[in-house]
């Protein structure tokens, strides 16, 4: 003898995750300005604290969110398309068989996703970068994008599309290592928590799973963001990604490392507001999905 148990799981739908990511940005977005303007420092000047009264003193508080339409623009492009491949194929496969991927997969799977995000959202992330260092140049020098829209034809206009691409390989690159970070180490991070039976499917270890991915993911991609930064907020005096390289490592290791620490009070802020995010649409709008296990009883 036995019965048939049936069970509803719901399942994020494709767009959850640039939803999700619009929403952490619009919250972290100053964070993300101060980080961009501490990288672009040729030298090690001002902490946190010091640039971030820098910018309100010189231009108020409404500078602080410089940039913002290209960072949502950002998310809508890079971050949509990383969750739409990662959770897209992460479900089809599951459905095929019982438990969860295995690390190795989800690794190579977020790769691939942050990879072609990364490319995609490229001429977003350029403008974004511009707009937010545009508030610390002289006025003289500079861009005075309207927004996202404005920044990306202007950039096509006066400097040709290969311009609008430039840093792709580093965005690229650092897609990929955000989203071994972020999606693969969360995944990873919530089946373990729930592995020990004290928690649930709730905020909670969506909680505690977001904040380790978003540790792994600050380290992960730290040396290769200020690299991205350099490329894509100069002004044509580096040849390529090598000789930005170079020049930053002649101001030592540390370099590589510049704005960890606002980096990790941003990017571990904007995973945990994602995800969290992301679950709340996934449990109350996502996709139904009935399954059934045949219980035997004796």
């Amino acid at each position: 003898m036995g019965f048939e148990v049936m069970a509803e799981k719901r399942v994020s739908r494709w767009y959850f995750g640039g939803l999700a990511s619009c929403v952490a940005a619009c919250c972290t977005h100053p964070l993300d300005l101060i980080k961009v303007h501490l990288q672009t420092q040729q030298e090690v000047k001002m902490r946190m604290t010091g640039m971030a009264l820098r910018v309100v003193r010189s231009d108020g508080v409404l500078a602080l969110y410089s940039g913002l339409s290209a960072s949502m623009c950002r998310q809508l492009t890079y971050s949509m398309t990383r969750f739409a491949i990662y959770e897209t194929v992460r479900d089809k496969v599951a459905d095929g068989k019982q438990g969860p991927m295995p690390f190795y997969q989800k690794v190579l799977l977020a790769s691939f996703g942050g990879l072609t995000g990364g490319f995609i959202g490229t001429p977003a992330d350029m403008v974004n970068v511009r707009m937010q260092n545009d508030v610390k140049l002289p006025p003289e020098l500079r861009r005075n994008y309207a927004h996202a829209l404005d920044g990306v034809i202007r950039v096509w206009r006066e400097e040709g599309i290969r311009k609008l691409f430039s840093g792709a390989s580093m965005a690229s690159s650092r897609g990929a290592l955000v989203s071994v970070g972020q999606l693969s180490c969360y995944d990873q991070a919530k089946q373990l928590v729930l592995g020990t039976g004290i928690f649930t499917d709730n905020i909670a270890t969506h909680f505690i799973a977001s904040f380790i991915a978003g540790g792994c993911a600050t380290v992960l991609c730290q040396p290769m963001d200020v690299v991205k930064t350099r490329l894509m907020s100069s002004k044509g005096e580096y040849g390529g990604v090598i000789h930005c390289l170079r020049d930053t490592a002649k101001l030592g290791p540390k370099a590589f490392y510049k704005g960890l620490v606002p980096a990790g009070i941003r990017l571990i802020p904007h995973t945990v507001l994602t995800f969290i995010f992301l679950e709340q649409l996934r449990l109350y709008f996502g996709i139904r999905v009935i399954t059934s296990t045949w219980n035997h009883k004796c």
